[in-house]
């Protein structure tokens, strides 16, 4: 577990900045952070706003207003569940994770009063689903998830991946065994052959799919169901200490400008910090990736109300009441801060751009993108005869929209067109609806978009 813990010792004379001396923790208030630097789409409550320092920032103009000291402990977890432990502990105040997760944290701690807690914000969401995938092996004879039937899964069970997995079986009535691993773990078990699929949420699956160590089977957006992660607070906490929740919304809210603002520097800063490579940051978080949308919207709601019957079908889960768990004020009151609609933003339809494809060069700080993936990669083609390195290459799927590497696609040349999809099953599908249509691999369809 990464650990950083910074203190804040600001006084109202001192306005130009502060302190980071160690302060005693009782000399100061305590705030205590679980994040997950690794999952890209919580990056807004996490990864680049601890490395922005935007909370300390915050948290220092109330110093410098009160009097107030405060002590930031970052912790760094894997998955939402060791978050949630720390959390009925009541040793981690604020934390971000998915959708399942959040549900998980609502039924454990809500029995306990200093325990118990609320959503107070969206990080990021896919309005299909795309952010939770299936994996098999490279070399896997496996094209569908029902080929994956009656084999062994790697799963994180309660994760968001692990939600996927059983709505997607729940469609195709095949059954597997899950094995209840972290995912770094089943990444290793997927490689050993102990496992044949892995269904986890981002990074991970667009991170092995890179690295070589995998292949895309099933994309969640194929459910076309919200997946989102959010931030939970101890509702003790937030009351003991409003001015910290709404000095971390502040800070939610200048790390989501910032990312939308320059997302090859955030995904730059993201990856530095998690050690996921610049690459695998940017598939998420750049154009066509994660929605960042801090507004807790009425059919991200709807979509945890739906979520628990599944819960329940994997274990001892008790009902909750998902609008009272849902919290709106302390964010309506930081938009309401900086003279924003909430209202407005709430009912803002963020659907993932959706671009022809992106090029990123070696050495370039900015990337271009295209009108379709034909133009992609006659650009690919006009790089590489250049002699330029291509460091990148992303490709919107045609059928589901989800960005994706486009050296890992399957591609379609349908007449004088080339068409990308992250599975082959997609592919497949479109062959399958379109006479003359035929399967390419990445360099064919290179060689033949001249």
């Amino acid at each position: 577990m990464k650990r950083s813990v910074i203190v804040l010792a600001c006084t109202a004379v001192v306005a130009a900045g502060c302190s980071l001396a160690p302060t005693p923790s009782g000399d100061s208030v305590d705030v205590v952070i679980g994040y997950q630097s690794k999952t890209i789409n919580t990056a807004t409550a996490g990864t680049l706003l601890r490395a922005r320092g935007y909370l300390e920032r915050r948290l220092a103009d109330v110093t410098a207003r009160t009097g107030t000291r405060y002590r930031v402990d970052w912790q760094d977890y894997d998955t939402g569940a060791p978050i949630t432990a720390q959390m009925l502990a009541a040793k981690i105040d604020i934390g971000s994770m998915g959708d399942y997760p959040m549900l998980v944290n609502g039924v454990r701690t809500r029995a306990n009063g200093q325990a118990a807690t609320q959503i107070v914000s969206v990080t990021g969401y896919h309005p299909a689903g795309a952010l939770n995938m299936v994996v098999v092996a490279p070399d896997s004879p496996a094209d569908t998830l029902t080929d994956l039937a009656g084999a062994k899964v790697s799963a994180s069970v309660g994760s968001a991946g692990h939600g996927t997995l059983l709505r997607a079986l729940a469609d195709t009535g095949a059954q597997v065994e899950v094995l209840n691993q972290q995912p770094q773990v089943g990444a290793s078990s997927l490689e050993s052959g102990q496992v044949q699929g892995l269904s986890q949420f981002v990074a991970w699956p667009g991170l092995l799919v890179y690295q070589g160590r995998a292949r895309l089977l099933y994309d969640g957006a194929e459910l076309n169901y919200p997946t989102l992660h959010g931030v939970v607070v101890r509702r003790a906490y937030a009351q003991n200490h409003p001015e910290v929740l709404g000095a971390f919304l502040q800070a939610q809210l200048d790390a989501t400008d910032f990312l939308k603002r320059k997302p090859l520097e955030a995904a730059r800063i993201v990856a530095a910090d998690s050690g996921l490579p610049h690459e695998v940051v940017y598939l998420y978080n750049g154009p066509g990736g994660t929605s960042f949308d801090l507004t807790l919207k009425p059919a991200l709601v709807e979509a945890l109300k739906n979520d628990v019957p599944y819960l329940k079908s994997i274990g001892d889960f008790a009902d909750l009441d998902v609008d009272d768990f849902v919290v709106d004020g302390p964010l309506r009151a930081a938009f309401a801060e900086r003279k924003l609609d909430y209202d407005k933003a709430l009912a803002a339809i963020n659907e993932p751009a959706k671009t022809g494809g992106e090029l990123w060069l070696d050495g370039a700080d900015t990337t271009a993108t295209f009108a379709d993936p034909t133009a992609l990669l006659q650009a690919v083609r006009a790089a590489n005869a250049r002699g330029d390195r291509v460091r990148a290459v992303y490709a919107n799927d045609a059928e589901l929209g989800t960005r994706w590497f486009a050296d890992k696609s399957a591609w379609v040349r349908d007449g004088g067109r080339y068409l990308p999809f992250d599975t082959a099953a997609g592919a497949q599908r479109y062959i399958a609806a379109h006479p003359g249509a035929v399967a390419l691999d990445y360099q064919q369809a290179l060689a033949g978009a001249a």
